[in-house]
C-alpha cells in the first residue's frame, strides 16, 4: 500500500508524517530546526529524518512540504522563509528530490493548514471553505471546489492583509489598518499588554474588561470577514491559530457582524467552526498536497 510523506516546516522543529490515503497517519516524527536555520541545514535534517520515515524501498511515492512564507505557483520554490536564515528563492523541491528520488512539492504553511482541515479536520463536509489562522500574524487559505487556490504566482490567501481602517496601524506589507492589525497575537499585546490566553481566562472568570475587548474583536474579525464572504461566498469559515482558543467570547460577536454586513443570499447556509487539528494541520495539509502528486 503506498504512501506518502508530509512536512511542516517551522522555525523551531520540522514535523513529518507518514499517511495513506485514508488519511492514517501510520508515523510521525518531530526534528528540532537547525539553528541558524540555512536552507542546507534544513535540507540536511529533513533528509535524515525523511530516511527514517521511509524505511522500506518504494513504501512512499511523494513528499508535500508546508514552508513558512511563499512558494511559487508551482510549489517548487520557497519564495522567502520567515523565521529561517537565507531563504530567498530556495528550490526545495528539487533539492528533497534529489536526495530522496521522491516527487515533492510545496506550499505556504497557512496553505497547508486550510488543506489539512479541508481533508480531515473541520473542513471535511465542505467543498468551499476558508481558514483563518490567528496566531503570530493572520494566514489564510482558501479552498474552492475542494482544491487549494493558489492564485497567480502562488500568493493569494493573504487574508489577513485585507485593509478594514484606511487609517489604521502600519503593516509590514506596507498596506495600512490590515485585519492583522486588528486581530493578530501582535496586535492583542499591544492594544492590552496581555497575552491572548490571559485574556480569554480573564473572561472566563467574568472580567467586565476582559468580555468588552473579545467583543470588539469580534467585531473587527467580522468586519474583516465580510468583505471576504462577499468575494468567495465559503460554505464554511474555519478559525485557528492560537487565539482560536478564546473563540467561545468573539464567536457570537463575528456572527453578529456577518448577519448584519452581509447579505443573507451571499451567506445562506454559512458555518463557522473552530479548526480541529491544531498544530498537526499543516502536516496532514502537506500530505493531502503529496497524495495530489500522485492521484
Amino acid at each position: 500500500m503506498t504512501q506518502v510523506i508530509g512536512i511542516d516546516l517551522g522555525g523551531t522543529a520540522i514535523k513529518l508524517g507518514r499517511f495513506s490515503e485514508d488519511g492514517i497517519c501510520h508515523q510521525s516524527l518531530t526534528v528540532p530546526t537547525p539553528q541558524p536555520a540555512t536552507p542546507e541545514a534544513v535540507l540536511a535534517a529533513m533528509t535524515d529524518a525523511i530516511l527514517q520515515l521511509n524505511p522500506v524501498e518504494n513504501a512512499v511515492s511523494a513528499i508535500g512540504i508546508g514552508t513558512p512564507g511563499p512558494a511559487d505557483a508551482a510549489g517548487r520554490i520557497a519564495r522567502v522563509a520567515i523565521n529561517l536564515k537565507n531563504w530567498h528563492n530556495v528550490p526545495l523541491a528539487d533539492w528533497v528530490e534529489a536526495k530522496t528520488g521522491l516527487p515533492t512539492i510545496l506550499a505556504n504553511d497557512a496553505n497547508c493548514a486550510g488543506l489539512g482541515e479541508a481533508w480531515l479536520g473541520a473542513g471535511r463536509h465542505f467543498k468551499n471553505l476558508i481558514l483563518l489562522t490567528l496566531g503570530t500574524g493572520v494566514g489564510g487559505a482558501v479552498i474552492l471546489d475542494g482544491k487549494l487556490f493558489a492564485g497567480h504566482l502562488g500568493a493569494a490567501g493573504e487574508l489577513g492583509l485585507i485593509a478594514i481602517n484606511p487609517d489604521g496601524p502600519d503593516c509590514n506589507s506596507g498596506n495600512r489598518g490590515s485585519l492583522e492589525q486588528y486581530v493578530s497575537v501582535q496586535a492583542i499585546r499591544r492594544e492590552t499588554g496581555l497575552e491572548p490566553i490571559e485574556l480569554a481566562n480573564l473572561a472566563k472568570s467574568g472580567d467586565a474588561k476582559a468580555l468588552e475587548f473579545w467583543q470588539n474583536y469580534g467585531r473587527y474579525l467580522g468586519i474583516g470577514l465580510a468583505s471576504i464572504i462577499y468575494i468567495l461566498t465559503p460554505e464554511a469559515i474555519i478559525i485557528g491559530g492560537g487565539i482560536s482558543a478564546g473563540a467561545e467570547f468573539f464567536l457570537p460577536q463575528v456572527q453578529a457582524e456577518i448577519q448584519q454586513r452581509v447579505l443573507p443570499s451571499s451567506r445562506e447556509d454559512l458555518q463557522l467552526l473552530v479548526a480541529e487539528l491544531g498544530n498537526q494541520a499543516g502536516m496532514v495539509g502537506a500530505a493531502k498536497l503529496a497524495w495530489q502528486l500522485v492521484q
